[in-house]
């Protein structure tokens, strides 16, 4: 698994989050692949952007509350 990949992992257990409800993979390619019971389907991209979408994007869960992260709104903030 790469650094950022478990950088990754490591930011969404602060932030609360349970491995099924969100977390990092890697995936084909030297992808890696945001996916998870909070987000409404898999965000892939190199593992370098999926860092930098959980690092500065994705909120706490208490924050997120019941509400489910799109991949598109978060491609637009990036």
């Amino acid at each position: 698994m790469s650094d950022a990949v478990q950088q990754a992992n490591e930011l969404l257990r602060e932030r609360g989050y349970a491995e099924r409800d969100l977390a990092v993979h890697t995936g084909p390619r030297g992808k890696a692949l945001l996916k998870g019971n909070k987000i409404l389907s898999p965000l892939s991209d190199e593992a370098e952007v999926v860092l930098r979408v959980v690092r500065d994007l994705v909120p706490t869960d208490g924050e997120l509350g019941g509400k489910i992260l799109r991949p598109a709104e978060l491609r637009e903030k990036l």
